[in-house]
Parts: structure tokens; C-alpha cells; sequence
């Protein structure tokens, strides 16, 4: 088996290590960000309904595919470490503040009809019999309805990220946190080597076999020391985390691209923006301000909660809404694994089997025709949800 090095220690880069590792790889990450500093470790952790459906597009094959895949690694990753990543179908509800707002809504349930996803149109009483905790929100005339998708799932992204990392290092991968890669060198379409600087400030180089791009947002340029336009434009996406005395939600309540996640202990994930803010992964007080307003907006009165953490994440955002899956063009043991914008935790499981299968020489399970680094691309607002 092929030595490897994996660049990034996000969920992409930590999953590919852990998949190559127990196919019997010698692994080592070189990961920018300390530990929990990466920007998965901000994700939500909320996975749409995602069912196979005959007409499905590459993106919702490799949803779909990692999707089940996630099923099997919670259930592997608890054996293997004992973490329980808190992987749960909860359901989601996604309201609508007016009747416009509500046809559209309906609309989009048909298209999750039409996928084999199960959804039910809501009255407002609908929705509060869902979920009693918005009735506030229904008598005031905030929500008129909306639409159930009982398939929704949350991720306990810190455990998820956790047990992933710690099956890794009982596999034997050896990871270099807060390293920064500052040079690639290339021979004959070749990667000899990458010039890192360690966390300690010593200068390193690290060879291998195959290498592989997996640094979220920071993917792209690192690909233009390879002469290769990878688009990973950075997207800023801040959270709230709400405390409460007591759970008043059970699940998770969409509306438009804002959301509440609820924890089985009373926390609330308060979420999330979209801004251009280029690689400031700060918060500000205006969009920290706005989501609490969010929070108010559907709960009422949330005097009763503390705010008890605040973060953001950069997420690697695409043109055409996919990540780039595969062999780096013109380089022979290079490959690639960004771009994924929000699905980047959802999709990481497939996105893991996949490298591996090209690193090692097995046919990938899905065409990976689309996700080419090289594609041509169709032109959308990668700061907009697919």
C-alpha cells in the first residue's frame, strides 16, 4: 500500500486519512488549523433527507451514497473508540412566514415527493402540533405554516470530528497539526515533496507517495502552486449557541436559510450566515445580534437563555455548487478534495472511499466525471445554497 499525506485536517482530510489507514496505508496529515480550530468543527451538523431516486444529480448521488455510509461509520467509530457521534433522524420543519412563502414551500416539498422523500404540507396548527415549542411564534402570526420533512438528521459535529480523529490515530496516522504547507514540488507532473513549517516553527519536508488537497477553503491556493484554478472561494458562516434551563425544541426548524438546532441538554444552535468576507473567520456583533433576533423571532421571549458560544467557519464554496473529486490534472500522484460549501460534513464519507479507491487503484463507486477538478463549470453565486 501506498504511502500517503493528506493536506487538511478538516472532516474531508481526516476521513480520507481514516479510510486509507484501514485499508493499510501509512497516513500522515498535515493539518493548518490546531485541532479543534478547523472550520468543521463549525459546521451545525444538519444532514437533509437524502434518498436515492432514479434521475438523481451527481451531487445527490454522492449525498445519498454518503448518507448511508454515515449510518455505518457512527456505528463503526462507536466500536472503535467509543464515542457516540449523537447521529439521530430528529426531522425537520421548515416554516413560512406568509402565504407566498407557504405555496413556495410547497413546491419545494413536492420536488422532496418527487426524490422519494417523505414530506407533509402544514397548517400553522400543523406545525405547532409538530413542534409545540414555536406555538408562541404561531399565535403571533410569525408562521402560517410550512412543510415536515421527518427524515432530517443532526451530527454532534465536535464528537463526530473527535471519534473520526481518534480512529485515525488508532489506525497509525500521524498528524501535524498547526503546520502550514509553503511549498509543493513538482518534477515531470510529479509531487516530490511538500515544504511544511510545524507548529514549533521547524521547516520539514514530507514526502510520499500520493498526496492529496483536502484543505477546505485554503484548497485553492495551494492548487495554484500547481498551475491549477481549483475554486474554493471562502464563505463565512457565523453561529450562535443558545443555553436554555430545559429542551424547548426536538427538532430542526428551517427558516429560509436561518435554523435552530436543538440539543437533547437544552443547548440551541442559532445559525447561519453567508457573507463574502474573504478568509476572516471572526464574528461580528451585527450578525451575532441578528441571530439571536432569529431565535426571538420563532421562540418569543429567550430571556431564560445564555449565549454561550459564538463561532465561524469558512466554508469552500464552488460555481457550479460541487466539490472537486480526483486526480489533480497533469500530476500524476496528486489528487484533490474540496469545494464542498455546506455539504462538506454530509459528503465526507463518500468523498473518503472515493480517494481512497483512486489512491489505490480501485474503480471508483460512482462516476466522478462531474466532480473533475478540471470541469467545466456553469456559472451560480457559490455564496447562495445549492
Amino acid at each position: 500500500m501506498p504511502d500517503c499525506c493528506i493536506i487538511g485536517g478538516g472532516i474531508v482530510g481526516l476521513s480520507i486519512a481514516r479510510e486509507l489507514a484501514g485499508r493499510g496505508a501509512t497516513v500522515r496529515v498535515v493539518a493548518r488549523d490546531q485541532d479543534r480550530s478547523t472550520s468543521s468543527w463549525a459546521a451545525a451538523g444538519i444532514f437533509p433527507p437524502a434518498p436515492r431516486h432514479a434521475g438523481e444529480t451527481p451531487g445527490e448521488t454522492l449525498t445519498g451514497w454518503s448518507d448511508e455510509l454515515h449510518r455505518l461509520w457512527a456505528r463503526d467509530l462507536l466500536d472503535e473508540t467509543g464515542i457516540d457521534n449523537g447521529l439521530v433522524t430528529c426531522g425537520g420543519l421548515h416554516v413560512a412566514g406568509d402565504a407566498a412563502r407557504l405555496t413556495a414551500l410547497d413546491a419545494i416539498g413536492a420536488s422532496w415527493r418527487d426524490r422519494n422523500a417523505r414530506c407533509e404540507l402544514l397548517t400553522a396548527a400543523g406545525a405547532m402540533e409538530v413542534e409545540p415549542g414555536l406555538a408562541d411564534a404561531v399565535r403571533r402570526g410569525v408562521i402560517v405554516g410550512g412543510i415536515y420533512l421527518p427524515e432530517e438528521t443532526q451530527i454532534r459535529t465536535p464528537r463526530h470530528l473527535e471519534a473520526v480523529r481518534r480512529s485515525c490515530e488508532n489506525r497509525g496516522v500521524a498528524i501535524m497539526d498547526g503546520s502550514d504547507v509553503t511549498a509543493i514540488r513538482v518534477t515531470d507532473g510529479q509531487i516530490n515533496g511538500i515544504e511544511v513549517t510545524t507548529a514549533a516553527g521547524n521547516r520539514e519536508t514530507v514526502q510520499a507517495d500520493a498526496y492529496c488537497l483536502a484543505a477546505g477553503a485554503w484548497s485553492g491556493g495551494l492548487a495554484a502552486q500547481l498551475d491549477l484554478a481549483l475554486e474554493t472561494k471562502p464563505v463565512r458562516g457565523q453561529i450562535a449557541l443558545l443555553r436554555f434551563p430545559r429542551p424547548i425544541l426536538t427538532r430542526v426548524i428551517n427558516m429560509g436559510v436561518d435554523y435552530l438546532l436543538p440539543r437533547p441538554d437544552g443547548r440551541l444552535l442559532v445559525g447561519s450566515t453567508l457573507e463574502d468576507a474573504g478568509f476572516d473567520g471572526s464574528t461580528t456583533a451585527a450578525a451575532i445580534d441578528r441571530l439571536r433576533t432569529v431565535a426571538t423571532t420563532l421562540l418569543g421571549d429567550i430571556s431564560a437563555a445564555s449565549l454561550e458560544q459564538v463561532w465561524a467557519g469558512l466554508r469552500p464554496g464552488s460555481s457550479d455548487g460541487l466539490p472537486s473529486i480526483g486526480r489533480l490534472p497533469g500530476c500524476h500522484n496528486g489528487f484533490v478534495a474540496a469545494g464542498h460549501f455546506r455539504a462538506g460534513l454530509h459528503q465526507s464519507t463518500g468523498t473518503a472511499v472515493l480517494i481512497a479507491d483512486l489512491i489505490t487503484g480501485k474503480e471508483p463507486t460512482i462516476d466522478l466525471a462531474a466532480f473533475a477538478p478540471d470541469r467545466p463549470r456553469t456559472t451560480r453565486d457559490p455564496l447562495m445554497p445549492p
